[in-house]
């Protein structure tokens, strides 16, 4: 049905454009994040997104042992969503204060790597681009 290509809303392709348009932040950053980067003021959007990461491991967990993989598609969905309610309400290329910068590119690639792992246990590829 044309609902499964549908890049708006809990499909796969809106996943997927999402993690494509994060690597898309990461190759324009052209950083490399190794360590802990701390922002002098969390915006109420990171603090969403710190804290909808912080229950993958729950997620995962209970996914496994309830045998319900829709656990984790769910999850991811709701990471999505999140991400881009950021991505709309904040800068990240584009903000002045250097460490703001570097974190929201950092919490990026965070929420990039766990859609990816969270994905690749759904035995679903991302693409790097779209």
């Amino acid at each position: 049905p044309e609902e499964s290509v549908d890049f708006a809303g809990n499909t796969g392709p809106f996943i997927q454009y999402t993690y494509a348009r994060i690597q898309s932040i990461l190759r324009k950053a052209d950083m490399k994040i190794t360590a802990a980067v701390e922002a002098e003021i969390l915006h109420e959007k990171e603090k969403e997104l710190l804290k909808l990461l912080a229950t993958y491991p729950e997620v995962i967990q209970s996914a496994a042992e309830n045998h319900s993989p829709a656990l984790v598609a769910n999850y991811v969905y709701e990471l999505v969503k999140e991400y881009n309610s950021f991505y709309q309400s904040v800068h990240i290329l584009g903000e002045a204060n250097e460490s703001i910068k570097v974190f929201r590119v950092a919490l990026s690639q965070k929420v990039g790597e766990v859609i990816k792992t969270a994905f690749g246990l759904l035995g679903i590829e991302v693409p790097e681009r779209m």
